[in-house]
């Protein structure tokens, strides 16, 4: 009813981002609570890599990262024919990852996106481990079909989670700060609310 939560069972199949191979399965309840808040998920899902496999993908994307002679940067990322620089697709990986804590967020019942391009990326350099990243992402909204410009800055480093914080331009309520609660895959990230930078 219209002034209760609504809540979803959902089995669905994931695939790998690069490759489109089969990545395993999920099981997952998805509850829209009726104050419009962002949705309360929970997910259980039977990988076909195992953990070895997945860190060693990590950490080849990560020293792919910290073996540039010089900050990366890029613009329009696909650019318009939907191609992507084999230097720049690190950044691609990582944008998508990041983007995937905004969208999650932003989503409700009746709106969804998915991340368009990336407009600019700059990275920073670090004294410590950690690779840096300041983003804006365009995000596509289903089904009103606009376009959401959000700035992004990213942190990550193997093992640990990966941390995101942003603003949208649509955003009324300030600078959001996103980030994983445990160790894992670039690719995994739980949200949790901090400081804004």
């Amino acid at each position: 009813t219209p002034d209760s939560d609504h809540k979803y069972y959902l089995h669905f199949t994931t695939k790998d981002y690069k490759s489109g191979e089969n990545a395993g399965s999920c099981l997952a309840t998805v509850l829209y609570p009726k104050t419009k808040s962002a949705p309360v998920v929970n997910i259980k899902c039977m990988n076909i890599k195992d953990q070895k496999q997945i860190e060693e993908e990590d950490n080849k994307l990560y020293q792919n990262i910290r073996h540039q002679t010089k900050p990366i940067t890029g613009n329009n990322i696909p650019d318009s024919y939907g191609n992507i620089e084999p230097a720049l697709e690190p950044v691609w990986a990582l944008a998508v990852a990041g983007s995937s804590y905004i969208m999650w967020e932003k989503s409700t019942e009746n709106l969804g996106y998915f991340m368009a391009q990336v407009q600019s990326v700059k990275q920073w350099i670090r004294k410590d481990d950690f690779t840096e990243f300041d983003y804006t992402v365009l995000l596509h909204e289903i089904p009103t079909q606009e376009i959401i410009s959000c700035h992004m800055r990213l942190t990550w480093l193997p093992g640990h989670p990966l941390k995101v914080k942003y603003f949208c331009a649509s955003d009324d309520q300030g600078l959001k700060d996103g980030s994983g609660m445990e160790s894992g895959s670039a690719a995994e990230i739980l949200p949790e609310r901090g400081a804004n930078f």
